[in-house]
């Protein structure tokens, strides 16, 4: 029989007879769904040009790539708020809150847009959605670039740049569970965890990039310049590399998985409502992991350059210095937690990492509020390396709970929620429970919470995913 787990039907089904009239075909039992699979198809999948159980490398770093593209446009909007503000809403006293609200408001479209890229991945391929997903996302970035100001158009400068901020973020959403599957359907069963990972460390290569060429932006013109237009620069430099990210991925091959389902006629009519129906329970798992991954990272490495100058600690120039350290530990530290999740398994490199999220970020913001400068820098790095660690097996561990069919669409239902919620609105409410409680430690305790919450869901996950074959852990 061949192993036809990597095509959307687990090789544990319990297995019926086709009857007579269909002698080439078995019938699967499945969380209480019957469905009959060729097994003739599916043998002649696997021997399919490019439906090799890997993809070419050229392929895998082409997709792998993409998430420098989509971290450098969220990280330049966030460095350039306060130019963003005066270019785009007059500058005036509500122009910074307007500025970053709009930035609120538009990450909620996030799990909008990987429903969306969701259903149509699920239906029509890998490929196809990320080259749809990546030419929305080089529309909006270059349309932002060429913007008028709200000097030359007045207060409708400010709401079609959030109209333009909706439109990336929907295209992100579906752009990063794309690339999750992509990378954990083409990589060989026994690396999966450590390929999967190079999406979470080429993030933060976006978003070293998008310092560097901030900072060489701002300090090479007056700011009547940059006001002026410097600072469609760094736009227009980050639409040059989507173009350059959707160009070279014509050359993509699709998922190995994809063509297996096509071939086998596995493909759901309606991936949404088959997840919904079928996978009610790894969405919930999905949600759980990726909860964890979200505080863990938004609070431990996006809030603390604020939380460090909210409490005097440090001057903005060097907090944010300190936020590009913490963005070389993640790069460091992800492949390596991705390769040991691949020779201990998922679930306990997991459980580690919650129960370390139990008690490290407590005692790491009240030892980065109370310490001196060697403590501040010990406690943003070591609390780096834990969101790097729980990103790093988090996204093979959500893609994981759910067979081929659907997997896109069971991400976008568990993993990208959890990140609207736990990611987008946490880095707010940490900083209002600091300002109001008086509590240095306030954003280390929310994290504690989650990763207690989360324990049992991780403690309990099965020890092989969907995409796991025999041999893998």
């Amino acid at each position: 029989m061949p192993d036809i787990a990597r095509y959307g039907v687990p090789i544990h089904l319990f297995l019926f007879p086709a009857g007579v009239g269909n002698p080439r075909g078995r019938r699967f039992r499945r969380e209480g769904i019957v469905r009959v699979v060729n097994f003739h198809a599916i043998e002649r999948a696997m021997t399919l040009p490019g439906s090799n159980t890997r993809i070419r490398r050229r392929s895998m770093a082409l997709a792998a790539f993409s998430t420098v593209v989509e971290w450098y446009d969220f990280t330049i909007y966030l460095y350039l708020a306060t130019v963003m503000a005066r270019v785009f809403y007059g500058g005036g006293e509500l122009s910074l809150a307007a500025t970053l609200g709009g930035f609120a408001l538009a990450y909620l479209m996030r799990p909008l847009g990987a429903l969306a890229f969701g259903q149509f991945g699920d239906r029509h391929g890998r490929r196809a959605t990320l080259l749809l997903s990546m030419a929305l996302m080089t529309v909006a970035m270059l349309t932002t670039a060429l913007l008028p100001t709200y000097a030359q158009i007045g207060a409708a400068a400010g709401w079609l740049l959030l109209a333009l901020r909706c439109v990336m973020a929907f295209a992100v959403g579906g752009e990063y569970t794309g690339v999750v599957a992509y990378l954990l359907e083409g990589a060989p069963a026994h690396r999966r965890g450590f390929v999967t990972s190079l999406a979470a460390a080429a993030s933060e290569v976006g978003g070293l990039l998008a310092v560097a060429v901030s900072a060489v932006t701002v300090a090479s013109m007056s700011q009547a310049s940059l006001d002026g237009w410097g600072w469609r620069i760094p736009f227009l430099i980050g639409a040059g590399l989507a173009i350059v990210v959707w160009i070279a991925r014509q050359s993509m091959e699709e998922s190995p998985d994809f063509l297996g389902q096509r071939e086998a006629g596995t493909v759901p009519a309606n991936p949404l409502k088959y997840t919904l129906t079928n996978h009610r329970a790894a969405i919930g798992r999905g949600f759980a992991i990726s909860a964890l991954g979200s505080i863990t990272y938004y609070v431990g490495i996006t809030y603390v350059p604020a939380f460090l100058t909210t409490v005097g600690k440090l001057a903005e120039a060097d907090a944010l210095w300190l936020a590009t350290a913490a963005a070389v530990v993640v790069i460091a530290v992800t492949p390596l937690v991705g390769w040991l999740s691949d020779r201990v398994g998922r679930r306990p490199v997991l459980v580690v990492l919650a129960v370390l999220g139990a008690a490290l970020p407590l005692a790491m913001f009240a030892w980065m509020a109370g310490g001196a400068g060697w403590q501040i820098v010990a406690g943003a790095l070591v609390l780096a390396g834990l969101a790097g660690a729980v990103s790093a097996v988090g996204a093979v561990a959500t893609a994981e709970q759910f067979p081929g069919e659907g997997r896109l669409s069971g991400l976008a239902l568990g993993a990208t929620t959890a990140t609207a919620i736990f990611g987008g609105l946490t880095p707010l409410l940490a900083h209002l429970l600091t300002q109001r409680t008086g509590w240095a430690a306030a954003p280390g305790a929310m994290i504690a919470v989650v990763a207690i919450g989360v324990l049992p869901v991780l403690w309990w996950l099965p020890r092989r995913g969907y995409a796991a074959s025999a041999s893998s852990p």
